[in-house]
């Protein structure tokens, strides 16, 4: 069995292709030729541009090293350092449970059943599905970039547990109608109380709630109780209708009779008080002429009584008989009738 030396040692042939390799110097001219390729290929990537509203951040050999500032700017080549281009200045967002393909005057949203993201359970066991959209901006690079791992897959996990947690302590009723202002503004304080304590470098513009349904299964159930509820709705506005007519009808009623009543205390008693002082009056003029007194009232009462007697028979003290007198009405009458 023949051996064989490695690397072709013990082989004459090979041991002076060595001795000559060894000695071999490529000319000046070869060796420009072949340096300038790598020197360009290299160069030429290691300029890059940062856009006006992006920041960038170098890493060099795995490590953060700097962050540079829009414009041409310069890195190290050959893989030594990289670039991770960051969109500060740009508003950005998260949608759940939808999603856009295009934008535009016709909106175009995918297909695609998400609705592991928008079925949500309330305070009080019912389901509802909830589309929301997170409109943010990254305010520090360095920390979105190497606080947290997978940051944005964080930032949308974070946004579905919030969201959870405040429609969990919220009737069905408010998530669909009445409170859905005050719950988006929860979650928008919830999430970036969050991020901040995670030190995502996120800050959060706004929570948007884009569509709030009840799902496809109960949706004829659920329009059942609203109409239920619209119908209850109309009772009540109609009943307070009625009660807002009536009893201001009612109060201004009681108050006329309360004036007529009052109205009429005061007359009364103003007159009797008249009459009070009237007899008073009478009586101090009685006193100083009783019989003058007595006379002239006797004469009073008889004027204001006589003309409303018809027929007046007039009789003597002393007589026992009755005593003839002239009939004038019947003279009257007979005069007219002539």
């Amino acid at each position: 069995m023949n051996y064989k030396p490695p690397n072709g040692a013990g082989n004459p042939d090979i041991e002076f292709l060595k001795s000559k390799l060894k000695d071999f110097k490529p000319p000046v001219k070869l060796r420009w030729f072949i340096l300038v390729p790598i020197i360009v290929l290299g160069i030429i990537p290691s300029f890059f541009t940062i856009e006006p509203e992006e920041v960038g951040v170098i890493v060099r050999l795995g490590k953060y090293n700097r962050t540079v500032e829009p414009g041409l700017q310069f890195k190290i080549p050959f893989g030594v350092e990289t670039v991770n281009k960051v969109p500060v200045q740009r508003q950005l967002k998260e949608e759940f449970g939808f999603r856009t393909l295009r934008a535009g005057k016709r909106t175009t949203y995918s297909d695609k059943n998400y609705q592991g993201e928008s079925l949500q359970l309330t305070g009080d066991l019912n389901a509802a599905e909830v589309e929301w959209i997170v409109q943010y901006r990254i305010n520090d690079a360095y920390k979105f970039l190497f606080r947290v791992r997978a940051a944005q897959q964080t930032f949308r996990d974070m946004n579905e547990a919030i969201m959870r947690e405040v429609i969990g302590d919220r009737t069905v009723n408010e998530v669909l109608t009445v409170g859905r202002a005050e719950i988006a503004a929860t979650v928008s304080e919830k999430l970036q109380n969050l991020a901040n304590q995670y030190e995502m470098g996120i800050e959060i513009d706004q929570v948007v709630l884009q569509d709030v349904n009840p799902p496809d299964e109960v949706k004829p159930a659920f329009n059942e109780v609203n109409e239920a509820q619209q119908e209850k709705e109309k009772l009540i506005n109609q009943a307070k209708t009625e009660y807002n007519q009536e009893v201001p009808r009612a109060r201004g009623q009681a108050q006329r009779i309360i004036e007529e009543a009052k109205g009429y205390a005061l007359e009364r008693v103003n007159r009797s008080q008249g009459e009070t002082a009237l007899f008073r009056a009478v009586y101090k003029e009685y006193a100083k002429a009783k019989t003058v007194t007595k006379d002239r009232i006797y004469l009073e009462t008889m004027m204001e009584v006589m003309p409303k007697i018809k027929q007046k028979i007039i009789t003597a003290p002393n007589n026992s008989g009755i005593v003839p007198y002239l009939n004038v009405n019947d003279l009257k009458k007979k005069k007219v009738n002539q």
